[in-house]
């Protein structure tokens, strides 16, 4: 598959409401999304990093430089067998995962559907449809959560997810499973707290919740396993797993029972597979978290979680909580919580072209060459 050009762009989606957690309050989803051509096809896929370095240390300018400079052009104009390889020629790279993950995800669609193959059939997916939850976001009251809750919980949803942050927590918890004591309830605290949170932390671990994720610092996995050896509830890590050897060791300490595992975060598909694959030799289950992602990120994590081991309802849940419209013309549409991957080569999703030139805030060509041409 020989890779000519690339597109880039910087995307401002509106959220239909604000979606509030410990690190602040989102209106905005603000994106990178590449556009790779070659051999007459298009493949497409979206970063995950931020404006501010707050989930992970990557930004969204940081990457954009990266990706202009350096990555795109020591790919384009050559051929690539497959995506191992084209990661092989990468692996000089130190860091930046998430923006090498953009172009190793966007080379999977591309060769997926030079291939006439669905990405979850070269991923080696098991299923044509996969379960999923809701992440809801820290809400005015706890009386409105609870409403929330039960209602995605009435839509079918399998799994609620609440995020948390010191004083928001045991007592918003508590509520949720009382208003619904037979769905599975669980927690993502993004790094807020400390040890010295211990007694709060030991209440949460009274109240059946099915695991709590990340709630210490995001690169921290020895209090991690402390934390862990003092509680029956599971803990589940998301930041601090990059890599398969980072799940390895997580899982080998005992700093965690499952995996969050984002394909952006640890670096692409195949990286996630590896993840994938470590977890199931530890016969600790995976699911596949959100970034907000629109369509198109969205589509790249519902193939993913075809895998076998993705056995927890992950994030993926419907467009239409998010947006008032999508990038992309296919509907994702969650039925009774079951997701249906999109038919189709590659991702199975086609870009909505005059809507995303409508909120893109930057646009770059990227060739061969090392200079890339600026468009808008």
């Amino acid at each position: 598959m020989r890779l000519e050009r690339a597109e880039l762009r910087v995307v401002s989606l509106p959220l239909l409401k604000p979606f509030r957690t410990s690190f602040g309050v989102m209106t905005d989803k603000n994106f990178v999304l590449l556009r790779l051509f070659g051999e007459g096809l298009e493949g497409v896929a979206e970063g995950v990093m931020d404006l501010r370095p707050d989930f992970r240390e990557e930004t969204i300018s940081g990457a954009l430089a990266l990706l202009q400079d350096t990555v795109l052009p020591g790919v384009l104009g050559r051929s690539w067998a497959n995506p191992e390889q084209l990661m092989r020629h990468l692996s000089g790279i130190r860091g930046n995962r998430m923006a090498l993950a953009t172009v190793e995800m966007a080379f999977w669609d591309l060769w997926a559907r030079s291939l006439e193959q669905p990405l979850c059939a070269v991923l080696g997916g098991v299923r044509d449809a996969v379960n999923v939850g809701v992440s809801l976001g820290i809400q005015k009251s706890v009386e409105a959560t609870v409403d929330s809750a039960v209602s995605h919980a009435e839509q079918g949803y399998k799994r609620i997810k609440l995020k948390i942050q010191p004083g928001w927590d045991v007592d918003v918890v508590r509520a949720v499973k009382a208003a619904l004591p037979n769905t599975p309830v669980t927690v993502d605290a993004n790094a807020a707290y400390t040890l010295a949170h211990l007694n709060t932390l030991r209440e949460l671990d009274t109240l059946g919740l099915d695991y709590i994720e990340q709630p210490l610092a995001w690169n921290d996995m020895r209090d991690h396993a402390k934390l862990q050896a003092l509680m029956n509830t599971p803990l589940c890590l998301d930041e601090c797993i990059t890599t398969a050897q980072d799940a390895r060791k997580a899982l080998e300490t005992a700093a965690c029972r499952l995996v969050n595992i984002k394909v952006g975060r640890v670096g692409g598909h195949l990286e996630a597979r590896r993840v994938h694959d470590v977890a199931a030799a530890f016969n600790a289950p995976v699911w596949c978290g959100g970034m907000l992602e629109s369509g198109v990120g969205r589509a790249h994590n519902i193939h993913l979680a075809t895998l076998e081991n993705f056995s927890k309802p992950g994030d993926t849940s419907s467009s239409s909580r998010y947006w008032a419209r999508d990038l992309i013309h296919e509907a994702l549409e969650t039925t009774d919580g079951v997701m249906p991957v999109p038919a189709g080569h590659g991702i199975g999703v086609t870009l909505d072209l005059p809507f995303l030139d409508s909120v893109t805030q930057q646009k770059f060509e990227v060739g061969p060459a090392r200079q890339p041409v600026a468009g808008r």
